[in-house]
């Protein structure tokens, strides 16, 4: 497993943006699919966006097309989620995720896949 921290999350007003990053411990975190999720109170666990190993593929949840997006450093052992044009729906606890080896993009939304998970950081979208 990897430990992963989060950071960058905060309150903004509708329609601005926020970056998130979270920091790896592992020197292998290259060889990781890293991913991240949100989980609104009272509500389910929810797929974000996910980057491959080397960075080339992402994919991103119906509800971020367009708006977020993700990217990797492996020589910092960093993923990072740009998030602009946020809504007052983005509001959520942000966990990056870990899932050792690669995949295909159509099972990076599947939570059980990741083995190591972050604290998670708050982001608050004020309407």
């Amino acid at each position: 497993q990897v430990q992963l921290v989060e950071s960058g999350g905060g309150l903004v007003q509708a329609g601005a943006s926020l970056r998130l990053s979270c920091a790896a411990s592992r020197r292998t975190f290259s060889s990781y699919t890293m991913g991240w999720f949100r989980q609104a109170p009272g509500k389910e666990r929810e797929f974000v966006a996910a980057v491959s190993w080397s960075g080339t593929t992402t994919y991103y949840g119906d509800s971020v097309k367009g708006r977020f997006t993700i990217s990797r450093d492996n020589a910092k052992n960093t993923v990072d989620l740009q998030m602009n044009s946020l809504k007052p729906e983005d509001t959520a606890v942000y966990y990056c995720a870990a899932a050792p080896g690669a995949y295909g993009p159509n099972v990076y939304g599947t939570p059980g896949l990741y083995n190591s998970w972050g604290q998670g950081t708050q982001v608050t979208v004020s309407s």
